[in-house]
């Protein structure tokens, strides 16, 4: 059998995660699924919702030296945290890495599952994280970050998908290149086309995750909820934990 990548999550990064993660939920239509102790390690807090079958969280320092923290000093706080994607074999998607010149910045090894976590100055804009689950190779399978039971709580009367991913640079297909040979991704015209969602690269003046477009039955029913919630709004977009919230129908 191919080898398999997909898309399985998106992690942002905010000063608290309130209040971020509840304007989400109810402007979004989604639901809390899970907060993981297990980051408390890192001095993080999170919560996750599920987008269909694509993981969106929100980490917030609540100490003094993370990394995170220090991503939201360096960012000013825009920008999205991290980009992970499951696979068949995360180690040697590392090694792949590692001979292109990026780092493994963490290995987190909880059986069934085990991820590896790449620097994110040699990767540029974000992490990137390849993981793995054993025996759960079904997208709507056990994924342990996420909660025992996380697929009773997807919701998709407002929010359907998560459908793409932008990334701004200087060099916007430089970047894509990186990322494709990070990943195993080619890129055409500065985009990372995966089974389940597409990268693209645009022009920006820093390597920052930018924007998250969203498939939504309702756009303008979500565009007032963010009103109401004191966001502004412009076009079918607006921003929300450091990223771009963009709708489509």
């Amino acid at each position: 059998m191919a080898p398999y990548i997909r898309l399985r999550q998106i992690c942002l990064v905010a000063p608290q995660l309130e209040p971020v993660i509840t304007d989400i939920a109810r402007i979004m239509g989604l639901t809390v699924c899970y907060r993981d102790g297990n980051v408390a390690k890192y001095g993080l807090e999170n919560a996750l919702l599920p987008v269909d079958t694509i993981l969106l969280e929100v980490v917030a320092p609540f100490k003094d030296g993370t990394t995170a923290g220090r991503f939201i000093e360096k960012t000013g706080g825009r920008g999205g945290y991290m980009a992970i994607f499951c696979c068949d074999d995360p180690d040697e998607r590392g090694r792949n890495a590692n001979a292109l010149g990026v780092r493994t910045a963490n290995v987190i090894d909880h059986a069934p599952y085990h991820g590896v976590q790449l620097h994110p100055r040699d990767c540029r804009a974000a992490f990137i994280e390849f993981n793995h689950t054993e025996g759960s190779d079904d997208i709507l399978g056990a994924y342990p970050p996420a909660g025992p039971d996380w697929q009773k709580f997807i919701r998709k009367d407002v929010t359907q998908a998560l459908t793409a991913v932008e990334m701004q640079s200087p060099e916007p297909v430089g970047l894509a290149e990186h990322w494709g040979k990070i990943i195993g991704v080619a890129a055409r015209d500065a985009e990372l086309k995966l089974p389940n969602a597409t990268f693209r690269f645009v022009k920006g003046t820093s390597e920052i995750m930018s924007a998250l477009e969203f498939r939504v039955t309702d756009a303008a029913r979500v565009l007032h909820a963010a009103r109401e919630k004191g966001h502004a709004v412009a076009g079918n977009e607006f921003l929300l934990g450091g990223v771009t919230f963009r709708l489509v129908a």
